[in-house]
C-alpha cells in the first residue's frame, strides 16, 4: 500500500514536471517571438533613421546650395532677392550703374488673388513694366523676366 502511494506520488510529481516543462518551453517560445519582434522593430528603427538622416543631408545640402546660389547672385551679379511683408518677393539689383554700382534698382513682385503674377513697384519707374509683367504671365518664366528687367535697369542707366 505504501509502494502505491508512492507510485501515485511519483505519478503526480512526473505530471506537475511535465506541465512544468510545457509552460517553460511555452515561455521560451514567447520569450523567442518577443526578442525577433524587438530585433524587427529595432532594424525597421534603424532603416527609418537612416532615410531620415540621409533626407536631413539632402535637405541641408540643398540648403547650402540655395545659400551658395544666393551668395554668387548678390556677390557676382549684384542681384538680391528678399521676401517682404504681404507675401511679395523683392528683387534688388545693383552693379547695373557704372557710376555707382552700390546703387540700387529694385523691384517687387506678389501673386494677385488671380493667381497671376503682379509688379507692385519698381524703382526707379521702367516704362515698360507692363510689358514684361504680361510676358512673365504668359511664358512663367521667372529668369526670363528677371534677366529683362536687369537690362530695362540697364539701359535706363545709360540714359
Amino acid at each position: 500500500s505504501e509502494i502505491l502511494q508512492q507510485s501515485k506520488y511519483v505519478a503526480e510529481k512526473e505530471e506537475q514536471l511535465t506541465e512544468i516543462k510545457s509552460k517553460l518551453n511555452q515561455e521560451e517560445e514567447q520569450q523567442k517571438n518577443l526578442t525577433d519582434s524587438i530585433q524587427e522593430l529595432k532594424e525597421e528603427l534603424m532603416k527609418k533613421m537612416e532615410i531620415k538622416s540621409s533626407k536631413n543631408k539632402a535637405a541641408k545640402e540643398k540648403v547650402e546650395q540655395v545659400s551658395k546660389i544666393k551668395t554668387l547672385f548678390k556677390e557676382h551679379l549684384g542681384l538680391e532677392m528678399r521676401r517682404i511683408p504681404d507675401e511679395q518677393l523683392q528683387f534688388i539689383f545693383r552693379h547695373i550703374d557704372h557710376k555707382d554700382p552700390d546703387k540700387p534698382y529694385m523691384c517687387t513682385l506678389s501673386i494677385n488673388e488671380q493667381g497671376d503674377y503682379e509688379v507692385t513697384s519698381c524703382t526707379p519707374p521702367l516704362d515698360c513694366i507692363a510689358e514684361l509683367q504680361l510676358k512673365l504671365r504668359e511664358t512663367n518664366n521667372f529668369s526670363a523676366f528677371v534677366a529683362n528687367i536687369r537690362k530695362a535697369f540697364t539701359a535706363l542707366s545709360y540714359k
